[in-house]
C-alpha cells in the first residue's frame, strides 16, 4: 500500500508511506523532508561544526 504523506519542505518531492514505512523524516516542526535533503542538511551542519 502506498499512502501520500506530504511534500519535502526543502525540494518539494512527494513523500509516501510504503507498506507501513515512511520514506522520509519528520522534523521537529512537524514538516517532512526526504532522505536526500536531510542528508545534505546533516553534511552542512557537520561541516559548520567542524569549522
Amino acid at each position: 500500500m502506498k499512502e501520500f504523506i506530504g511534500k519535502c519542505k526543502t525540494c518539494g518531492k512527494e513523500l509516501f508511506c510504503l507498506e507501513g514505512f515512511f520514506n522520509g523524516v519528520v522534523n521537529e516542526d512537524k514538516t517532512v523532508s526526504c532522505f536526500e535533503c536531510m542528508e545534505q542538511q546533516n553534511k552542512i551542519s557537520v561541516n559548520n561544526e567542524a569549522e
